[in-house]
């Protein structure tokens, strides 16, 4: 009802984050309250919202209590990204091709101890799908991501670490699909009270500035009834990724405006309850390249911040939520200075395909003689393989070492031991 709603408005988010998803809830106003449904009373779901509160206190010591382990959305995620803001690192943001890298990225956040990021891009869930899928509709990409975010619901909360349910790149044409999650999003929200998806990236930065920033505004107000995050684009950045080529582009668009990134934020800030983080170029790049190749300005994101800063009047030196596209092969100085401008989550992929790739490498070089044929090896002619051409084997090998260059990605963004 509505007495109901603002009855619940006024409750502190804390609390109203910590509800049982047993109560049936409505998102209200913003991505950070809920109303349960009107088959329950209010002083019932008041009481059982405060005993959720006192008895399950804080997962992590170190994050906002809003944040537990699992997939993490609406509210709770913002708390996250705050408090690396706040805390000065970053998440590793990584794009995945199945469970082998899915599990990778939950296994390396266990042993490094921060949150994960695992991204989703529009071939990674055709891929996901299976390749043989008709996909002139994204109906194999849809598919295949909401099956990817459904493995990562049932299993991430074992790994004991929060986990960002994150899409990649999203061109103007390729729209159609991320309709398809917001979709899956709402019917989850139904069930659940949350959404499948913890945000999605918009990358418009082909369209003039006013269309990329209207069509984000247009999608933030779907989202933020669901409590999930927009990530936009401003700028280019270049190089080549799952289908976005920008290698040929005008180097000058590799370089954000403060004014632009200002606009943006004015623009998104007028949606209620809605929450953002922003891709601004500052000479990024997709993929590694030789030293020298690479010109990144990440001064530009300070000032981005100095100048919101002055045009909204804040005591914040960090208004915006910046995201750092490109990481992969960046130098460890540049990666620090980003995340002193407030930079919450760097994208990583090529450096951890080839981590995946250089596992499975490794172990056929160890055990060349083994694959060889099904019987027959070092060990004797008649001595059967089976143990050694199991996929499963080669597949761990990959894991592995993704895992490993992950834990030094984390390292280098200081988000090593940053829950407890």
């Amino acid at each position: 009802s509505t007495s109901l709603s603002i009855y619940l408005n006024a409750i502190p988010n804390n609390k109203i984050v910590n509800m049982k998803l047993a109560i049936a809830t409505l998102l209200i106003g913003s991505a950070a309250a809920f109303a349960p449904a009107a088959s329950f009373g209010r002083n019932s779901a008041l009481k059982m919202a405060e005993a959720a509160t006192e008895t399950e206190g804080k997962a992590f010591a170190k994050l906002p209590a809003s944040v537990k382990p699992g997939v993490v959305t609406g509210q709770a995620l913002v708390d996250l990204l705050d408090a690396a803001k706040e805390q000065g690192y970053a998440i590793p943001g990584v794009n995945i091709v199945g469970t082998n890298s899915i599990n990778s990225c939950m296994e390396a956040a266990a042993k490094y101890g921060g949150p994960i990021m695992v991204t989703f891009s529009k071939g990674g869930g055709q891929f996901i799908a299976g390749k043989y899928l008709n996909n002139d509709a994204d109906q194999a990409s849809i598919a295949g991501t909401i099956a990817g975010a459904k493995h990562v619901h049932e299993v991430a909360a074992l790994y004991g670490v929060p986990v960002v349910l994150h899409t990649d790149h999203c061109q103007k044409a390729w729209l159609p699909w991320i309709d398809g999650l917001v979709e899956a999003s709402a019917e989850h929200f139904e069930k659940t009270g949350s959404p499948l998806f913890s945000s999605h990236m918009l990358d418009l930065s082909e369209e003039t500035l006013e269309e990329n920033i209207g069509i984000c505004k247009q999608y933030l107000e779907k989202f933020a009834p669901l409590g999930i995050l927009i990530e936009f684009e401003l700028g280019v950045t270049g190089g080549e990724e799952d289908g976005v080529d920008n290698t040929d582009v005008d180097s000058s668009r590799l370089y954000t405006q403060p004014e632009e990134v200002f606009y943006a934020y004015e623009q998104l800030s007028q949606v209620e309850g809605g929450a953002f983080t922003c891709a601004a170029s500052f000479g990024n790049v997709h993929g590694v390249y030789a030293p020298g190749n690479v010109d990144l300005q990440p001064v530009i994101l300070y000032n981005s911040q100095e100048f919101i800063k002055e045009k909204i009047g804040s005591d914040d030196d960090k208004p915006m939520r910046f995201v750092f596209h490109g990481g992969s092969g960046s130098s460890v100085d540049d990666i620090k200075y980003a995340i002193g401008a407030g930079v919450v989550k760097m994208n990583i992929d090529t450096d951890t395909q080839w981590a995946f790739w250089d596992g499975v490498r490794g172990y056929e070089a160890k055990y060349h003689d083994y694959l060889q044929g099904q019987i027959g090896g070092p060990d004797g002619d008649d001595k059967p393989n089976k143990k050694y051409y199991d996929p499963r084997m080669s597949l761990r090998a990959g894991e592995e070492a993704m895992a490993a260059r992950l834990i030094k990605a984390a390292e280098d963004l200081n988000c090593v031991n940053v829950l407890n």
